[in-house]
């Protein structure tokens, strides 16, 4: 077989497409972010944009923050497949340089989840301003289209993010049962309290990419890059744990 990267790419691409929870983790982050857009437009819609301060750009993607659950879920699945049944073993039988082997597997990941999170966040931005009349904001108003483009960017990084310490941890229960209540809970009760601190979180840090006007310290872009930094440590430490264990 050969092993060169393109090929190697290739094979994860089919293994993510074959392996039933990876393709459907996938799909929910392009499933669920437009769902959620849609329901929330269609019941809420209008009733919110003449509260004080609202944020029209970050409103319209409120549906990310269910979408990155998926995109979550998508890299914790990705990887542990990896760690059931000796598939590991296999793998690296098939492709001996782990290096290859680990780099193609993140880019799958990565690629994957920037495409399917661009789409995501283009449809649910374009079908959820579609109940907005006269409130409704298009790709020109300010900060709309980095936005757009951001999104994607986002849900990628976080889905490397749980790739890497599922590598690391070896284990998608456990990264899940970290990362979900981190995000659905810590990150807003420890934002109460401080949010100096809070706005170095992975998840709050590269949602400002989605703001019109980024409340915190960090700027759309800087946020973003706070996002790249924990998502390489953690793939950093997925490769250590890879290179270094035993399969």
């Amino acid at each position: 077989m050969s092993h060169t990267a393109g090929a190697v790419v290739r094979s994860e691409w089919v293994k993510a497409r074959s392996v039933r929870a990876v393709h459907g983790s996938l799909t929910a982050v392009f499933v669920v972010t437009v769902a959620i857009a849609l329901l929330v437009s269609a019941t809420i819609g209008q009733s919110e944009v003449d509260e004080p301060d609202v944020d029209l750009v970050f409103s319209a993607f409120y549906a990310l923050n269910f979408g990155q659950i998926a995109a979550i879920a998508f890299g914790a699945t990705a990887l542990s497949s990896e760690f059931t049944g000796g598939a590991l073993r296999v793998s690296l039988t098939a492709v001996p340089r782990r290096g290859v082997f680990y780099t193609a597997k993140m880019a799958v990941v990565g690629v994957a989840a920037l495409i399917v999170g661009e789409v995501a966040g283009l449809s649910s931005f374009l079908l959820g301003q579609s109940f907005m009349g006269d409130f409704a904001i298009g790709l020109g108003h300010p900060g709309a289209l980095r936005a757009v483009l951001g999104s994607g960017v986002y849900l990628a990084l976080m889905a490397l993010f749980a790739a890497g310490l599922t590598a690391l941890l070896r284990s998608a229960v456990l990264v899940l049962s970290i990362l979900i209540p981190f995000i659905l809970l810590v990150s807003f009760v420890v934002g109460d309290m401080s949010a100096g601190v809070a706005d170095f979180f992975p998840d709050r840090a590269g949602q400002t990419i989605l703001h019109e006007n980024p409340p915190g310290s960090l700027g759309p872009w800087s946020g973003l890059a706070v996002t790249a930094v924990w998502a390489s440590a953690a793939v950093l430490a997925g490769w250590w744990s890879i290179r270094s264990r035993d399969v």
